[in-house]
């Protein structure tokens, strides 16, 4: 193949290709696009840098570092590279994200919207926990490492 057809068809394909992808660079935060689908922005912690939302629902998210972030009496930890299908109400087929049961980590599989409740249902292991969405509201800020013990259960001297 010459290198002029090449060239074309390379250019060809990158221009269908990015018409499928909406990315970060030049796109809205992704903590803002959160609500276009139901789920309050403070769903993810505040070090993500990029993300990619394909046509066909599938998402990608890059975070700075590797990040802890205390829900409630709740350990979650988000590692630097996310993945999963977001569409209104639902994430499923959730890697990179695991919550501490007792002294167990277990995959975060999914996150399913109760308007009619107003409650974010999450799929942990074999496990399900509702919480009220509102607690999700504030976009939380990250632990670079987490503990057995949360630090915000204990009253001060």
């Amino acid at each position: 193949m010459s290198p002029q057809r090449m060239m074309m068809l390379l250019s060809t394909f990158l221009i269908l290709f990015h018409g499928d992808l909406k990315s970060s660079r030049g796109s809205p935060d992704i903590h803002d696009v959160l609500p276009e689908y139901g789920f309050p922005k403070g769903l993810l912690p505040n070090n993500v840098i990029s993300y990619t939302l394909s046509s066909d629902a599938s998402f990608i998210l890059h975070l700075d570092a590797p990040c802890y972030v205390y829900w409630e009496d709740q350990l979650v930890y988000y590692n630097t590279l996310i993945k999963g299908t977001l569409t209104y109400g639902s994430v499923s087929h959730v890697s990179g994200i695991q919550a501490q049961k007792l002294f167990l980590w277990l995959p975060v599989t999914g996150i399913k919207l109760h308007q009619d409740s107003g409650t974010l249902q999450f799929f942990v292991g074999a496990f399900s926990q509702e919480f009220p969405a509102t607690d999700f509201q504030d976009v939380p800020g990250c632990a670079r490492t987490g503990s057995l013990l949360n630090p915000n259960l204990f009253l001060p001297l």
